[in-house]
């Protein structure tokens, strides 16, 4: 699978698809159209480690929602994940079995390196 899963409206998101300069063959996924499907959610799991690992505690639903005083389990970052697309970190680029996760500056320069290495 090689997809890269953003938001429309998110400048960060924009500005990363851009500097990754995406080639044909990788699918882009805006999540507000097309949100992450269950089985899409175990690959990006199965790939990054766990549910915690893709879950977005930036997002304005998660501190509206007060789930920064809670003890949120595994399953409980699953029920989020696919009950609004907000609680998904973003952006998400895929690459084969390499998963590239958020903006911080380590994931954009890995995933510029892995597309140049392609």
């Amino acid at each position: 699978m090689r997809a890269f899963f953003y938001l429309k409206t998110c400048n960060t998101c924009i500005k990363i698809q851009k500097q990754l300069n995406l080639s044909a063959e990788i699918e882009l996924r805006e999540l507000k159209a097309k949100p992450v499907t269950s089985v899409e959610l175990e690959h990006l799991k199965t790939l990054s480690g766990s549910y915690e690992s893709l879950f977005n505690r930036r997002s304005k639903l998660y501190t509206s929602m007060g789930l920064k005083h809670e003890v949120l389990l595994e399953k409980d970052y699953r029920h989020y994940l696919l009950d609004h697309y907000s609680f998904l970190k973003r952006p998400i680029l895929i690459l084969d079995d390499k998963i590239y996760i958020g903006n911080s500056k380590k994931e954009v320069v890995g995933a510029i390196n892995h597309l140049q290495n392609l």
